[in-house]
């Protein structure tokens, strides 16, 4: 028999359920009860201590922190056997030391992204099984739109409304200035609505705004527009992204009985990524947890990279004085990252005076040095990117392993350019999102006007999508009688013949007004895909698509996409529904879609590569005026936010680093000579292996065009055409076998001319089929 008490026996029983995480990671999950700070490192395995603090929760309580029953010589016994590994009963432990266990129901886990969230989901499923899937993981903005749908009755919204993305925001701006006689040019829509989500970050309503302008003329008629802008959303029984946490948090503090509700509905709360939280975030954070004081915030001050956005680094700088009685636990072990890398990152970082100190660390080895390219200009840095992904690829290495980060996305063309020369198959993250794209936008606006019959927005863009002719002079006069009347549009296009003013087009309003009520009850009567399909015939929009030839096929492509995604909700959502899908394509990112077992090079902006980790990463331009931004040197604080940012980037490789920085770059139509960056004379020299390749001299290849990334093959075969003629594309026939330098031996399926060039489809034997241009193969025959 052990001498250790029954209080001590728990705890080393826990401990041991517990083993694989390190001291401070356990801390941080047998913390339960009370606000609770962690603080996070880049890569120290925060996903891992949420979770397994969940687990801890469901399945023990607060067993680790209890003395209050000392248990029987049976019990001391059971754990004695626990501890030495002879019995291995995990319901049995659960029923000896569990201490007031918490339901899985009354936690309440945020995360600030989609694929967060369904990680999160996924790992508690897999860990606590049907418990895990009563746990309400979420994002901030799916948290609360659960809550809206339930209870924005009580702000005169129903239940079906509408979340307008950023592009329908900024129609319904740019109806709101024309309406107030407000110049574009003066006050660019863009703008404005960017001022109106800060206003609302810091739940400010118009009025609010108003006073705050005082004599200030700009801000004086922001807020006009903000009235105005609001009364549109409303009529449309619609809300923005900025609404959806504001409108949550006015009814929870209008309403106590609703707060109370939600505040014994979510007795825990978990925030993750707490540094990026904005004032409104904070609000609603504060108040479901005012009631039982369970508060745990995960984050990492150094990480806070969006004040752009409206986020404050002081929620996570103060928290210990918002939350009186905090405990804060510092998570400093890396589990991602060489040494090199990370003595690289803590050394950029300290130079920031607004943070709470930590010192990232790893048992994982020292690492190679960080490697420093000076190129002569962006086309040499580019070439230096590619010949190192193709150098790790030809050792054995996948193109996926490796990642291009940029401070901004105009930086991008060149290496892109350099990829496709090499063959080096990528991915770009940041341009057009997926349902931005037009005919996505057309169909899931059908959607919107069937699922809110309010939404006018949506019913002026897709009206006369495909052409039905109805005007803009037709559409002006429904949207008078729609706001005069009260009525929804489609009320009206319904009785059209009965308006005198609409009596020359009411057969064609009301024929489309037909097509709406079919597909609407269709919808109630059949599941989301094949409704999806007879949309898109009863619309005329399938026989559209198929009459603009190719350009319609690509659309039709990505149409079926479309579909591709409905199927998924369908066989992952509990009870699929119109309106269900619409609300999960409103928070959708692409970087949600991301697939991390593709083999193609990354390419994104360091702000969209937070939260991700790769084997190699290239942060390319590390220049003063590009990284950091030539907008920041005015201002400390500004600094501040790009050497986190610079942080962000050092933290997301796992074994090699590449920076690299150019004597003279032309960006935006100028050559511009930059200093090096600051942040790479904050690295510890000895961490470097500088390669400078400016002593070469200034690079003789020709002036190439910017490209777009949709067409980047047929674009560099153009410029080829009229700068370096090639007999290449008569080199090569379909059935030839050849060698690739990186990809090995192949057979060649095709070869299509373009311009003096030509683009190769190989099936190569270890990589499978790749499409080259011809001139920059280097292949050989065999």
């Amino acid at each position: 028999m052990s001498s250790l008490s029954f209080y001590e026996l728990k705890r080393k029983a826990l401990k041991k359920y517990f083993g694989r995480m390190n001291e401070k990671q356990k801390e941080a999950v047998f913390a339960v009860n009370g606000p609770v700070l962690v603080l996070a490192g880049a890569g120290s395995g925060k996903t891992t201590v949420i979770v397994n603090r969940i687990a801890n929760m469901i399945n023990f309580g607060d067993a680790y922190y209890d003395d209050s029953y000392q248990g029987s010589a049976e019990d001391c016994r059971f754990l004695e056997n626990y501890i030495n590994g002879s019995d291995a009963d995990l319901e049995q432990l659960r029923e000896t030391i569990a201490v007031r266990p918490i339901k899985p129901w009354n936690i309440l886990a945020i995360t600030f992204t989609n694929k967060a969230a369904g990680e999160l989901k996924e790992r508690l499923r897999t860990l606590l099984g049907e418990d895990g899937d009563n746990i309400n993981a979420a994002t901030f903005h799916s948290a609360c739109v659960r809550i809206l749908r339930r209870e924005i009755d009580k702000l005169g919204y129903q239940s079906s409304f509408t979340i307008y993305d950023s592009d329908d925001s900024q129609r319904v701006v740019k109806a709101c200035m024309n309406e107030l006689g407000v110049s574009e040019k003066q006050f660019p829509p863009r703008s404005v609505l960017s001022e109106i989500g800060f206003a609302k970050d810091r739940l400010m309503e118009p009025e609010d705004m108003a006073e705050d302008a005082a004599n200030d003329y700009r801000r004086t008629v922001i807020a006009k527009i903000y009235r105005e802008y609001q009364k549109k959303l409303f009529a449309s029984n619609a809300v923005d992204f900025d609404d959806i946490i504001k409108l949550t948090v006015k009814i929870l503090n209008d309403f106590p009985e609703t707060l109370e509700y939600y505040q014994n509905r979510y007795k825990y709360i978990m925030v993750d990524e707490y540094q990026d939280t904005n004032q409104a975030q904070f609000r609603l954070v504060s108040l479901l947890s005012s009631k039982h004081n369970n508060l745990c915030v995960v984050g990492d001050d150094d990480q806070s990279i969006y004040k752009f956005r409206g986020a404050t680094i002081e929620n996570i700088l103060s928290f210990e004085k918002q939350f009186v009685g905090s405990r804060v636990i510092r998570l400093e072990q890396n589990y991602r990252s060489t040494q090199t890398i990370l003595d690289a990152a803590n050394s950029v970082i300290k130079n920031n005076s607004s943070r709470k100190p930590k010192e990232l660390w790893t048992d994982s080895g020292q690492g190679d040095k960080i490697i420093w390219y000076k190129a002569q200009d962006e086309r040499d840095e580019a070439s230096f990117v590619a010949s190192k992904v193709m150098e790790y690829v030809k050792n054995g290495g996948r193109f996926g392993d490796n990642a291009v980060l940029y401070r901004m996305n105009a930086q991008s063309n060149l290496i892109e350019q350099a990829f496709v020369k090499s063959g080096v198959p990528y991915r770009v993250f940041g341009g057009m999102r997926f349902y931005d794209r037009k005919e996505i936008k057309d169909i899931t606006s059908y959607m919107a006007v069937i699922n809110n019959n309010n939404d006018s927005l949506r019913m002026r863009r897709i009206i006369n999508e495909p052409k039905r002719g109805i005007g803009d002079s037709t559409l002006a006069l429904l949207d008078d009688i729609t706001g005069d009347l009260g009525l929804t549009p489609l009320e009206v296009m319904r009785n059209a013949d009965e308006y005198p003013m609409l009596a020359k087009k009411s057969a064609a309003l009301k024929k489309t007004a037909a097509i709406f009520d079919y597909l609407a009850e269709f919808a109630d009567e059949n599941p989301l895909d094949k409704f999806f399909d007879e949309l898109l015939k009863k619309t005329g929009y399938l026989e559209y698509m198929k009459s603009l030839g190719d350009e319609g096929i690509t659309r039709l492509e990505n149409i079926n996409e479309l579909k591709s995604t409905i199927i998924s909700y369908m066989e992952d959502a509990e009870e699929p529904s119109l309106n269900g899908f619409l609300e999960e394509i409103a928070l959708y990112t692409d970087i949600d879609k991301m697939d991390a077992d593709a083999d193609a090079v990354v390419m994104m902006t360091v702000h969209s590569a937070k939260g991700l980790e790769f084997t190699n990463v290239f942060a390319v331009g590390m220049e003063d005026g590009i990284f950091p931004s030539g907008r920041c040197f005015d201002s400390e604080e500004e600094l501040e936010e790009e050497r986190r940012l610079a942080y962000v980037a050092i933290t997301r490789a796992k074994e090699r680093l590449f920076l690299s920085s150019a004597s003279q770059r032309m960006l935006f139509g100028t050559t511009q000579r930059n200093f090096t960056s600051r942040f790479i004379k904050e690295i510890d020299k000895n961490l470097i292996e500088k390669k400078d390749n400016t002593i070469v001299g200034k690079s003789d290849k020709p002036p190439v065009q910017a490209v777009k990334s949709m067409s980047l093959q047929q674009q560099l075969a153009k410029n080829k055409s009229k700068s370096v003629p090639s007999a290449s594309a008569a080199l090569y026939s379909a059935g030839e076998r050849v060698k690739h330098n990186i990809f090995g031996e192949g057979t060649i399926l095709s070869v299509k001319q373009m311009a003096s060039d030509a683009m190769l489809e190989i099936a190569f034997e270890k990589v499978g089929t790749k499409k080259i241009m011809a001139t920059f193969a280097k292949l050989q025959k065999i």
